[in-house]
């Protein structure tokens, strides 16, 4: 072999086992140190959604400092332990706000009428959730009967002149004067008399009665009996009450 080519592939082996010996494998972080980092960007996570709420408690961040320093001290047990303290401090609050917002809508729907048998399902499972103290839960639940609600029911402002029957009657509503007793069941808290409406009202629709309610209602319309303008007749009370 030609001297001069020995001497340069001699130089490049040695220089390949300089570089080889200068290189280490990248260190992969530990079990402990994976877990604290994970609780710390958990704890960070939540404390953004509990202050975007309004609901942070005081001594959340401090917690959450506390895990940082012992995380760049190489203290994994302690930073782990720090961040899921504050992690369960978060999630309480975060849960707390939910369950005032879902007793607000709860409120709200309180006797409500006029829902199907799988709208009343939600809202009582939502009613449970919020008794169980489960304000994420209730909350979700809530907005899916709103939900359910929004794509089964129209609002209606009442207008000069209008009466339950004509309302009723109307081809946008459900073509049908009989069947006013539904509007007036499903809105009986703002209805004292069915035949005293004013201007301005706005009734809630459904568009997904049975077939026994739709029954029940036309029963009504045709067997009411004597009114008078002013008070609820009884068989008014008894309709409401089937």
């Amino acid at each position: 072999m030609n001297f001069r080519i020995f001497r340069i592939f001699a130089v490049l082996m040695v220089l390949g086992i300089m570089v080889g010996c200068a290189s280490t494998p990248t260190e992969q972080p530990s079990d402990a140190q994976s877990e604290a980092a994970a609780a710390i960007a958990k704890a960070k996570e939540l404390q953004a959604e509990a202050s975007a709420l309004g609901y942070e408690w005081r001594d959340t961040g401090k917690m959450i400092k506390e895990a940082e320093a012992a995380y760049a001290s190489d203290d994994y047990a302690t930073a782990t332990s720090k961040a899921n303290a504050a992690i369960a401090q978060l999630e309480t609050a975060i849960d707390q706000y939910y369950l005032q917002q879902a007793k607000f809508k709860l409120d709200k729907y309180e006797g409500m009428g006029g829902l199907t048998d799988e709208q009343a399902a939600m809202l009582a499972n939502a009613k449970d959730l919020y008794l169980q103290a489960k304000g994420r839960a209730a909350y979700d639940a809530i907005m899916e009967f709103e939900a359910s609600l929004a794509a089964s029911r129209i609002m209606y402002t009442v207008a000069k002149g209008d009466n339950l029957w004509n309302i009723s009657a109307k081809d946008t509503i459900y073509g049908n004067p009989y069947h006013w007793p539904l509007i007036y069941k499903a809105n009986a808290d703002q209805i004292n008399d069915p035949d005293l409406i004013f201007p301005g009202q706005e009734f809630g629709i459904s568009r997904t009665n049975s077939d026994d309610e739709v029954a029940k209602a036309v029963s009504h319309a045709k067997n009411r009996g004597a009114w008078a303008v002013g008070a609820a007749e009884e068989s008014d009370s008894n309709y409401l009450a089937q």
